[in-house]
């Protein structure tokens, strides 16, 4: 009797114990995914890691954590996507900052069965999806914006300077040549574009640069070279229109101070909300509809803040 109770109460603890590992077995695991955005200094990337941190949350079954260079810089990209991988990461959401420099790594990172979904920027390798503004059509709109502003002025002719980030990283290549195509069959003359790795105070000095040649009009390709052609034309007193990309507190105070007409201000926050949201369905099997998103564009100017 002693022996049949001994032998009941170990297949009682057996199956108990199946039961709680199969529990645990079968129990939804916690992803692993990690934005990887081009820097940390701009606040346009801090609002891609709010958006993520959200729907983190809200599903509860992500470990999400954010990781980038200080400044942008290829290599330290690259060094960031090489950690994520080592580190166990189940997919990891980028910001290409040149899209053919982190080829490599992704190639490898994709060798180890990370999933990559690209917000803002991509790179020149295949996705699972992009979530992103149409950058050649809001640099347009931002074209359109300075050349309405000029043709009330009466100006209808001049020349204008560009400040962007590099001649490489896709989202500001298509920003500028959108932001050109605005000025087709007109009478300005769009000047070599000033590249200043999106850096404000060097984009200041080349805003100030294009300023003392006579430049009517400037346009910033991001966040750092919008900030840098507005403290350029209020450090000068030039009247110049000053437009720009990328919503910030800084940003929009020049506008509001007058020295920017407008900035294109797009959704950083939907990028990562609905990167993680893509990331998660990835990961859980399930496909997605889109794999191309349009995150969206408006156009902030003072009456519009």
């Amino acid at each position: 009797m002693k022996k049949i109770l001994a032998g009941m109460l170990i297949l009682s603890f057996a199956v108990a114990g199946a039961f709680c590992g199969g529990n645990k077995d079968s129990a939804a695991r916690k992803f692993k995914v990690q934005l990887i955005t081009m820097d940390q200094m701009d606040q346009h990337w801090a609002n891609v890691d709010k958006g993520a941190k959200k729907a983190a949350a809200e599903l509860g079954n992500i470990e999400y954590k954010w990781n980038a260079p200080a400044v942008k810089d290829d290599a330290q990209q690259i060094e960031c996507i090489n950690n994520a991988v080592a580190q166990g990461a189940d997919a990891i959401l980028l910001a290409a900052n040149g899209p053919d420099a982190v080829t490599s790594a992704l190639k490898e990172a994709t060798a180890a069965g990370v999933k990559i979904i690209y917000v803002d920027s991509a790179a020149n390798y295949p996705g699972e999806a992009t979530l992103a503004t149409d950058n050649k059509a809001a640099g347009k709109t931002a074209g359109e914006q300075m050349l309405a502003k000029l043709k009330a002025a009466g100006i209808t002719g001049g020349s204008i300077g560009v400040i962007s980030v590099n001649a490489a990283t896709a989202s500001t290549v298509a920003r500028e040549n959108g932001f050109k195509s605005a000025f087709d069959g007109t009478g300005f003359t769009i000047l070599a574009t000033q590249y200043c790795d999106g850096d404000a105070a060097r984009s200041k000095d080349a805003a100030a640069n294009f300023i003392t040649q006579g430049v009517v009009g400037l346009f910033g390709a991001n966040e750092g070279s919008t900030v840098g052609i507005g403290n350029a034309i209020h450090e000068s007193g030039a009247a110049v229109v000053g437009v720009g990309f990328d919503k910030s507190d800084m940003i929009q105070q020049l506008i509001k101070e007058g020295y920017l007409l407008c900035t294109m201000a797009q959704n950083p926050d939907v990028m990562g909300y609905e990167g993680i949201k893509a990331a998660e369905a990835v990961l859980g099997g399930k496909p997605i509809a889109e794999k191309n998103i349009d995150t969206g564009v408006s156009v902030l100017t003072k009456d519009r803040i």
